[in-house]
């Protein structure tokens, strides 16, 4: 995956995570769209991969 790539998915998971989610796929689908088939297939898995960071729950041990 780019490097760009990546940033703009962890950076959608941090504003994501402070309840910007407008601001969060605006960030994010630029870089989704703009990805070959090889590289949608790695976000797929990176965001399978960190799912929860996508979301606020804190699992309780």
């Amino acid at each position: 995956m780019r490097p760009s790539t990546l940033h703009a998915l962890q950076r959608a998971a941090e504003l994501n995570r402070q309840g910007r989610f407008i601001e969060a796929v605006s960030i994010a689908e630029p870089a989704i769209l703009a990805a070959d088939s090889k590289e949608c297939a790695e976000i797929r898995r990176w965001l399978a991969d960190h799912r929860d960071d996508f979301a606020d729950r804190k699992e309780n041990g």
